[in-house]
């Protein structure tokens, strides 16, 4: 059968309805997903992809794929106590991770000591307490550094962070062709995150071309650089600006080595790329592809041998899918990430905790992060197919079409100056508010889906535990023991920095660097529950202060079968924003729903049924309700001018339906409700 026969066929079954709307879809980078793909679809055969192996990598960096050992199992460790880190590494070291991101705290990551004026509120948030190499060390106390990579992100103060992690691997007598892991240098990154750099952008660039030459000659199994994606994903970007920022992330860096001195080849393998993952699966499994084939494209035009275009990726579950709200689903959330990065040949992945969103994981959410890549490589065998998603028209074809915006993208951001400079004028802010803006909408409309969140919400859901860390007592015991450092170091070699780093303090070291301070407005962290879990917090507020919750009364009509379907629909619709719904068998008259709403205790109703009851008695009903007390009355559905009307007059002030925006009901609800 040809497409345009199976189109007829399949326009024959949807008997009129508009075939794009029932069955494409469209993605925030503008891309229509299409319900059918096959071998005559534009840029959907394999070869224009190449081979697992070979440039321009689409399919991987290696022949073999995952085959002889599977991908990199890392897990990112926030404690702020370098103790607990140890301890939770070793435990997830010996029951199947494979390496370790240490996530330095806010202090770090602006460039300071944790015990200083200056990081009050920021010590121990989002990350490990370090302000010496003694506390790298002791948080990495047990592990065998000679075959456990380790990667760190410690944003402004990551020059100080690799200098003090390559003291604990010479302390430890790591040799050079043993130490693995990522510095993870990345300024632009940082400035987008925080809008601090406390040297200012060129000095830090410069400072990291530094680290970047002595590193590759070093440590050479090491990456000094690295680009996130994270800053981007957070802010709101779509998988092709992600990439686009990301690509011209990594041109400056290249520009900025190469300007120092390091040739081409050296400097684009001192680069490692970090790709947040979302739960669009296949635009995920796309996202690394297309990542490889545009750092291919890249490198080559910047003159680099093929081998060295190969683009490290580290693949870890991107924060903004993740919910404080009924958390359990983020386990699922985690296993589409997941299995996704796989698929897309990362060479390391990263599952988020499913609490991750509350507070710092407990032994079962590191345990249940880890074991989903377990499962997924070792029961599912994911890793012993080279490329699993090669010659998947669908994913060839989402694949190309992503890279071709991508980098439009890209070129847009260099045309206008470069990523510093779209960065610091707020154009590329700017541009990413759009996005999330579509996003948001979509998702206050609910058409873009949440479980647990604006879909099935679960009002009684037990809260759930996360660990504890007694940062003010850890802070603390930090001053005291940098009572007697020297915060001042002198030094004007970089050997000598290094040396300095053995006896210093991340602070006094980055402080050290000197340079001129540079502030922005940061990019904003955006979490796809964001909207709809304020609502529930001020619902729960109100439940705490008064024993109860806001609540509308369900005005259901007639029996089980005539209201149940918009009833679930409209308790679904409330609880979301934290309403409590109360409802009923249903009700034979209008009497009899007044009386059961003056007792129920809610202020504001609902209109549940059929088009038919509505016809019939929607107006003797709504006019029953607000005769008993209802300030305010909904209707679930979507009358026709002349029945709105009607139902206008007999008191209904909103109506709710598919589509509508639930986030500006439920929040004008809240104000009505008196809910703040």
């Amino acid at each position: 059968m040809t497409e345009s026969a199976w189109r007829q066929v399949v326009e024959k079954a949807l008997k009129g309805a508009d075939f794009d709307r029932k069955l494409t879809t469209r993605l925030y980078d503008g891309i229509t997903l299409q319900p059918l793909y096959g071998q005559d679809a534009p840029a959907a055969t394999a070869d224009a992809a190449g081979l697992p192996g070979q440039a321009p990598y689409t399919r991987g960096t290696h022949a073999l794929g995952q085959r002889q050992a599977g991908w990199d199992i890392r897990q990112e460790f926030t404690h702020p106590d370098v103790r607990q880190v140890s301890k939770e590494a070793l435990e997830d070291l010996e029951r199947g991770v494979s390496s370790v991101v240490l996530r330095l705290d806010a202090a770090a990551h602006a460039g300071l000591d944790p015990d200083t004026d200056a990081a009050e509120g920021l010590a121990g948030v989002d990350g490990i307490m370090i302000a010496t190499a003694d506390d790298l060390d002791t948080a990495l106390a047990g592990v065998l550094l000679d075959i456990c990579p380790v990667a760190l992100k410690a944003g402004a103060g990551a020059v100080a962070a690799a200098a003090m992690l390559a003291d604990v691997w010479t302390k430890r007598g790591v040799g050079a062709d043993l130490a693995r892991g990522a510095y993870n240098i990345d300024p632009v990154g940082t400035l987008a995150a925080t809008g601090w750099l406390p040297q200012g952008l060129e000095k830090s660039l410069n400072d990291m071309a530094a680290v970047a030459a002595r590193t590759a000659e070093e440590f050479p199994m090491v990456t000094a650089v690295g680009v996130s994606g994270e800053p981007w994903s957070n802010a709101g970007a779509s998988e092709a600006q992600e990439l686009g920022c990301m690509l011209a992330t990594g041109v400056a860096y290249l520009r900025t080595m190469t300007e120092a001195g390091i040739d081409i080849d050296t400097a684009c393998r001192q680069i490692s790329f970090t790709l947040p993952v979302g739960t669009d699966f296949f635009s995920g499994i796309a996202k690394l592809r297309a990542a490889r084939l545009l750092w291919a494209q890249v490198t080559a035009a910047c003159g680099a041998a093929a081998d060295a275009g190969k683009m490290v990726i580290h693949a870890e579950t991107a924060r903004r899918v993740l919910s404080q709200r009924d958390p359990w689903v983020n386990l699922l959330r985690v296993t589409v990430t997941s299995f996704a990065a796989g698929v897309g040949g990362a060479d390391s992945v990263a599952a988020a905790s499913y609490e991750s969103a509350l507070g710092l994981p407990t032994a079962f959410g590191r345990r249940v992060a880890r074991n989903i890549q377990i499962i997924l490589q070792e029961e599912s065998h994911l890793a012993k197919v080279v490329d699993p998603a090669g010659g998947s028209w669908f994913v060839e074809t989402l694949t190309r079409q992503l890279a071709e915006r991508a980098w439009e993208e890209f070129q847009n951001i260099e045309k206008a100056g470069g990523i510093a400079a779209v960065l610091q004028d707020g154009s590329l802010a700017a541009a990413l508010a759009r996005t999330w803006d579509e996003r948001r909408a979509n998702i206050a409309r609910r058409k873009d889906q949440l479980t647990g969140i604006n879909e099935f919400p679960n009002l009684s859901e037990a809260p759930v535990d996360v660990a504890p860390a007694d940062r003010v007592l850890l802070r603390r015991g930090m001053a005291a023991r940098l009572k007697h450092v020297d915060r001042t170091p002198g030094f004007s070699t970089l050997d000598q920095f290094y040396n300095a780093a053995r006896t210093g303090t991340l602070g006094g070291l980055t402080a050290a660097l000197g340079g001129t301070p540079l502030r922005i407005d940061p990019l904003p962290n955006h979490r796809f529950a964001e909207d709809f879990e304020a609502l529930r917090d001020a619902s729960d507020e109100v439940a705490t202060i008064n024993g109860t919750r806001p609540s509308v009364f369900l005005a259901n009509m007639g029996g089980v079968a005539q209201h149940t379907a918009r009833a679930t629909y409209a308790r679904n619709f409330f609880e979301a924003g934290g309403i409590e719904a109360i409802s009923s068998d249903g009700f034979d008259s209008p009497e009899a729903a007044a009386a059961a709403f003056r007792l129920s205790g809610a202020k504001i109703a609902c209109l549940c049924g059929t088009d038919d009851q509505y016809e019939g008695g929607a107006a003797a009903m709504l006019a029953a309700l607000k005769g008993a007390g209802a300030t305010r009355l909904y209707v679930a559905g979507r009358p026709a001018a002349e029945a709105k009307a009607a139902y206008d007059a007999a008191g209904a002030s909103e109506y709710i339906f598919m589509g509508c925006d639930a986030l500006a009901t439920l929040t004008a609800a809240h104000r009505h409700l008196g809910v703040n």
